[in-house]
């Protein structure tokens, strides 16, 4: 039976002593801690064992402990910090300043604690993240996640962040609970805050065409906007186009900023000077795009061919259009961007800048899955665009 008890050392503010305990009790037995303490009277349960419990903080050490492994609440004790902020940083929780949860990891690092394997506790699932779920193209990217995690016995999670920059508290909060197998985000960066977040869990992430200029530790998959913005314009030029308007998309996207460039730099190409009230910045949905073109198509000079930054900004031009009593293409020529499978049902059908959201999905699922080594940056994809002609373009009418 000896080996079946252990020596503890119970310390209050007033006294030290030591007692003999069941090795299998000495977590469970603060009824015998407080009898040795206070000299084997057993205290009354409703009234004096909470003053004891809140005035007579004890600490419990086994001295025959040569681990030399501490307590969670010790370690809280060394970084200066509650017990739940040390359970927070282990959980990953993020309302905890930085400093505090450098200070407690290094802690915790320290004395040999270590989260479990990520291979054993990672749920089998992806999550792909849309600032808004209401885009046609957003089914492409879902069947492009899709098609990959199929592949690794996975399912897809679908969330939606509000935010087309960076996913909220909340969001983040969930996914650390979530432990998905990694993430994939559209149209979003990532605080340095919330990268370290997941890769405190090892939750690996991946961005489809930025909002921003991606950072070099931030893999990415996108496609050549620039390009895309050059071959709608170039196209248009060489049917004969003087007056061409743009409707891009929000000034604060990288995308939509590329396919602007792309365009001005045909226009230069094609010796066209840029009328800038021709330029214009849409959202890339049907409502944008039709009071653009409404404006654009009431000037006194209007223009003969719009450049649509999305397809279903192109959508409202051909609305816009028809109010105004003009035929596509005969009085208006339109190119959109995305080329998603509407695209070819509009009437007429249209012309568009094919971009490849389904493979780009499937390529982000796949870095998730087949991360990049750790000494080795970051991966930047970015796949070709290319032109796709049908009938919403033609020369312009005499």
């Amino acid at each position: 039976m000896r080996e079946n008890r252990v020596r503890v050392r119970i310390t209050h503010p007033f006294s030290k002593v030591s007692i003999e305990l069941p090795k299998f009790a000495v977590a469970g037995t603060l009824g015998e801690c407080f009898r040795a303490v206070n000299g084997g009277v057993r205290p009354r349960p409703n009234r004096y064992r909470p003053r004891c419990l809140m005035l007579l903080p004890m600490r419990v050490t086994d001295e025959d402990n040569t681990t030399g492994r501490v307590t969670l609440a010790e370690v809280a004790t060394q970084a200066g910090v509650s017990l739940s902020t040390v359970s927070k940083v282990l959980n990953g929780r993020s309302d905890v300043s930085a400093a505090t949860r450098t200070r407690v990891e290094q802690l915790l690092e320290n004395h040999g604690y270590r989260r479990r394997a990520a291979t054993s506790s990672h749920a089998p699932l992806i999550e792909l993240v849309f600032p808004e779920l209401e885009s046609v193209w957003a089914m492409e990217l879902i069947r492009g996640v899709e098609n990959v995690a199929k592949q690794h016995k996975a399912s897809v999670v679908l969330s939606e962040s509000g935010d087309r920059h960076a996913p909220g508290r909340e969001w983040i909060e969930g996914v650390l609970q979530r432990r998905p197998l990694g993430v994939v985000l559209v149209f979003s960066s990532l605080p340095d805050k919330v990268k370290r977040q997941l890769r405190s869990r090892a939750v690996p992430f991946v961005i489809i065409d930025p909002a921003g200029d991606p950072e070099a530790d931030v893999p990415s998959v996108g496609s050549a906007n620039w390009a895309g913005g050059m071959a709608a314009t170039r196209h248009l030029t060489e049917l004969g186009h003087r007056r061409i308007a743009i409707i891009t998309g929000p000034t604060d996207m990288m995308c939509s900023l590329a396919r602007l460039d792309g365009f001005r730099s045909a226009m230069t190409m094609a010796g066209l000077e840029t009328d800038e009230r021709l330029v214009r910045y849409g959202d890339f949905h049907v409502q944008g795009g039709f009071e653009q073109a409404m404006d654009l198509l009431t000037l006194p000079d209007r223009p003969t061919a719009i450049f649509a930054g999305s397809d279903l900004q192109a959508l409202g031009v051909l609305e816009a259009a028809r109010r105004q009593g003009l035929s596509v293409p005969e009085d208006l020529s339109v190119v959109g961007y995305d080329d998603v499978p509407l695209a070819q049902w509009s009437s007429p059908p249209l012309t568009t800048v094919h971009q490849p959201l389904r493979q780009m999905a499937e390529e982000a699922a796949r870095m998730l899955l087949q991360p990049a080594e750790a000494d080795r940056p970051a991966l930047r994809m970015e796949l070709a665009t290319r032109l796709v002609v049908r009938q919403s373009s033609a020369t312009p009418s005499a």
